[in-house]
Order: C-alpha cells, then sequence, then structure tokens
C-alpha cells in the first residue's frame, strides 16, 4: 500500500475512533511511561483535547498493547511521517469541510493549496519536499490554537518563529543569497517591534503584512506587500478607525495618499517608481519619519530639490523652528503636484504661511518675484506653443521652433526646481532664459504665419491676374473667330 493509501486508510477509520474521544489511547499510554517529550506534549495539543490520538496521524491500532499489533502496517502505520508527507497527514483533515465540520471547527481549509503556491511551497534544496511543512511553525505535538499566547504563530512570537530561518545566513544563503538577514532586528527597533516586545498583540507582525500560509515574494504581483498592493495591506490596520482608537493616530492616511501625487502614479497608473508607504516608512524598520530625516527620505528621490534646500537660508530657519523641511510646504500623506500656485503668498500659496508683506528680510517680497516670473514664464510658453500649433495646422514649417520649446518647457522645470534654492538671482537666471527662448519661438512661428498670409494674399492676387488674362484671351479669340467668320460669307 503506497503512501497516499495508507494515509486515506488511516484517516477513514481514524476519524470515528477520534469523535468517539475515546478514554483510552494506548499509544499514549506507553510513550507516557517512556517519559519521551511528545507525550508530554501531546497533552496540552489542541488535538487531544478533541480526541484525535496518536494513530490518526501516525496510523496504526490505538487500542492494542502488543507493539506489532498497533504498529503493524497493514493497519495503516505510518510511522514518523517525512517531508511533504508531513503536511499531507494534516491536510487529511484540514483540507475537508466535512471532517473539521465534525470537530466543530470553522478554520479555513485551504492551507495546504495556498501554501503550496506561496514562496515556501517551493522544493527545498534536496528537491524531495517544500522548504516549509505544517509543523515547520506550528510544531508537531502540543499544537494550540494561534490565539494560544504559547503558540509559536502567537502574534507576540511569530517574529522569532520566522527568524528561526530567517535570521540564519548560512541556511537563507541557500535559497537566495540577496535576501536581507537582519529583518528580526530591524524589526524590533521599529514602532511595530517595540510595542510587540513590549507585549502588544495587535502591533503589526511578519504574517500581518505577508500573510501566513499564502506568503509570496515581493516581486509577486500577487503578494500582499507588492508595491502597488501594499498601501492596502498598511490600510488592514492603520485605516481601521476601531482598531487605530487607542494609539491615538489618524486614520486617513490612506485616503489622503490615494488622491495624492504618489498615490495616483502607483495605484493607478502602475508607475512601479512611485513611492509606497514602505518607501517612506521603512519596511521591517518601519517608524514614522523624524523632523530631520524626513528631507532625507524625500532627498532619495527628489536629490536635487534636497541638496538646493540644504544650501538655501531656510534651511536654518527650519531647523531653529523645528519645523520638517519636505513636509512643510507639499504635506506628507496627501502631496499635490507641485504647481505655480504652492508660490508666492497669494491664496493657495505655502509662502504666505510664514512671510508677510511688512517682514524686513524681503522674503514676501522674493516670493512674489518668483511667482511674477513663474507665472510669465507659463504664460508665454503657452502663447509660443498655440503660434507653433496654429502654423503647423496651417502647412507651415515650424520644425526648429517645435523643437526649441523643449528648452523653453524645461526652462519651467528647472525653475520649479530652483525654488527650493531660495535665491532670487539664481531663479531670475533660469526664468531670464526660458523667457528668451520663449520670445524667438513666439518670433518664429509668428513669421511663419505672417508667410502664410503673404503667400495667400500673393496666390490670390496671382490667381486674379490669371483669370483676368485667361478671360481676355477668351475675348480676344472670340473676336478674332467673329473677323474670320465674317470675311469668309463675304
Amino acid at each position: 500500500m503506497n503512501l497516499p493509501a495508507r494515509i486515506g486508510f488511516v484517516l477513514a477509520f481514524a476519524a470515528p475512533l477520534a469523535m468517539a474521544q475515546a478514554p483510552h489511547d494506548q499509544c499514549l499510554t506507553c510513550h507516557q511511561a517512556l517519559g519521551d517529550e511528545p507525550s508530554t506534549l501531546f497533552q496540552h495539543d489542541v488535538h487531544f483535547r478533541h480526541g484525535i490520538s496518536c494513530a490518526d496521524c501516525h496510523g496504526g491500532n490505538r487500542n492494542s498493547e502488543e507493539v506489532e499489533d498497533a504498529m503493524n502496517k497493514s493497519a495503516g502505520y505510518l510511522g514518523v511521517p517525512k517531508g511533504d508527507a508531513i503536511s499531507a497527514v494534516c491536510a487529511g483533515c484540514h483540507s475537508s469541510r466535512s471532517k473539521m465540520s465534525q470537530y466543530g471547527s470553522r478554520l479555513p481549509v485551504g492551507q495546504l493549496e495556498m501554501l503550496s503556491e506561496s514562496v515556501h511551497g517551493r522544493l527545498a534544496i534536496s528537491g524531495k519536499a517544500r522548504i516549509v511543512q505544517c509543523t515547520t511553525c506550528h510544531n508537531a505535538h502540543g499544537i494550540v490554537s494561534p490565539k494560544d499566547p504559547s503558540s509559536p504563530v502567537y502574534p507576540l512570537n511569530a517574529p522569532t518563529t520566522c527568524a528561526k530561518c530567517h535570521a540564519q545566513a548560512s541556511y537563507m544563503r541557500l535559497y537566495d543569497p540577496a535576501l536581507p538577514v537582519d529583518q528580526i532586528e530591524k524589526y524590533r527597533t521599529s514602532v511595530h517591534g517595540i510595542r510587540n516586545a513590549k507585549g502588544d498583540p495587535k502591533t503589526a507582525q511578519c504574517t500581518s503584512c505577508h500573510g501566513s500560509h499564502d506568503i509570496r515574494s515581493a516581486k509577486d504581483a500577487k503578494s500582499s506587500v507588492y508595491a502597488t498592493n501594499l498601501p492596502a495591506t498598511c490600510a488592514h490596520c492603520h485605516s481601521d478607525a476601531a482598531y487605530m482608537k487607542e494609539y491615538r493616530i489618524p486614520t486617513d492616511q490612506y485616503e489622503k495618499y490615494a488622491r495624492s501625487v504618489h498615490g495616483v502614479a502607483l495605484m493607478q497608473k502602475k508607475d512601479l517608481g512611485a513611492p509606497a508607504c514602505n518607501n517612506c516608512h521603512g519596511n521591517h524598520g518601519a517608524t514614522p519619519p523624524g523632523v530631520e530625516s524626513i528631507s532625507k527620505v524625500c532627498g532619495t528621490c527628489h536629490a536635487l530639490n534636497a541638496d538646493l534646500f540644504s544650501a538655501s537660508p531656510h534651511k536654518r530657519a527650519f531647523d531653529e523652528r523645528h519645523l520638517p523641511e519636505c513636509e512643510t510646504c507639499h504635506g506628507n500623506h496627501e502631496i499635490v503636484p507641485a504647481t505655480e500656485q504652492l508660490l508666492g503668498a497669494g491664496r493657495g500659496a505655502v509662502c504666505g504661511k510664514c512671510h508677510t508683506a511688512g517682514e524686513s528680510s524681503g522674503g514676501y517680497q522674493t516670493a512674489g518675484l518668483m511667482r511674477s516670473l513663474s507665472d510669465s514664464l507659463l504664460l508665454e510658453e503657452g502663447k509660443a506653443t498655440a503660434l507653433v500649433e496654429k502654423a503647423e495646422q496651417k502647412g507651415m514649417e515650424v520644425g526648429e521652433a517645435r523643437f526649441m520649446l523643449r528648452d523653453v518647457h524645461q526652462s519651467r522645470l528647472e525653475s520649479r526646481t530652483m525654488v527650493h534654492a531660495f535665491d532670487r538671482q539664481r531663479f531670475e537666471d533660469v526664468t531670464s532664459k526660458g523667457l528668451k527662448a520663449a520670445a524667438v519661438v513666439s518670433t518664429e512661428a509668428q513669421g511663419a504665419l505672417d508667410e502664410y498670409v503673404f503667400r495667400r494674399v500673393g496666390l490670390g492676387i496671382a490667381t486674379l491676374i490669371i483669370t483676368i488674362l485667361a478671360v481676355s484671351l477668351h475675348l480676344y479669340i472670340r473676336k478674332l473667330e467673329r473677323k474670320q467668320s465674317h470675311a469668309s460669307v463675304t
């Protein structure tokens, strides 16, 4: 009888015995007499409390006192399952809704299928079994509910359980040499890890983000920590007002992020280069960015902006007032696209939050000038673009002017970056370059339009002259024809 057949044979006859919850289990009695660890642990096992005996997993006859009879393979004795046979034995019940219902369990019944499709379901180095079996995380004997504080997968214990493999460099090198093995150390420095270590089971731990049986690679589009899925994963806790109430932090971060320029780029446009929660807050070492660190986080992508700000007069002013650098002007979760509306001291601008008309530093006037120059460049770019498009529609050759429009647009983009230097002269230099280029484009495009008009007028005059000549020629020919006709008659 092959292994699957043995398992089926055992389970078919074991379930009724287990349901009967017989008070006597000879297997357990003998092993207790030996004083071995499995029998001691099994008495605290959730399966033991439901009347499941040793034979229900290992096979054999639990009612026989004779070793040969109790461990007879013809009676379905399996011994200690090895490799995938371990999970197959567990799945004999845990993958059957009817059998789980017999024990009053409402646990999901697709765990083995999920494990098989997960990153842990791949073949081990030996190539004979999966990397992980059920007992790897849940133990073999002494299995308790994940809600039991003594369970290795209880929220307070899960990080240590995962770290048994993931913190071993020699072991992890066999499967993925590039995967870090310091996740547990980083986690313990995070807000989540610190609270977890203090006994708070509600804070996020490994399975909260990665899942349990269905763990996938972070590069897998189906993974809960894949870039486009991560915001929703974080929001599972952080958008639950009731769950987060005791922590006294906002729960609208996801809604704000979804509306932000980053959220739209990532979740709507599927731009994997756009930042998700972990890009700013970290992964295993997740922690809220501080006053100093937030600019460092933003600066990893917006490097030039960060360098300009660090050398600007605002750097010192922000430090003295303990203001977060980027967040003060741009916000954090609901970052809107950077437009000219943010600049200046008018309605909707951020400069006016600190600078007033009567200040002595001149910041208010500088902000106003920069906004005026920025608006002028935007206006002139629009005019030049409209003239070029109009000339193109009329069939005029304006390729060079179209190319120069790129210089105008580039200057406008540079001016948005140069804002962070808060230097009037440097900003004027950038915008002046763009305004000059826009003027050249407009002149060339207008010249093309003037030429078009000239050609149209010239064509009209030429057409009129040709028409007059044609009519005159026609009349002259008719006159000659009449004379010839009259002469022939005479």
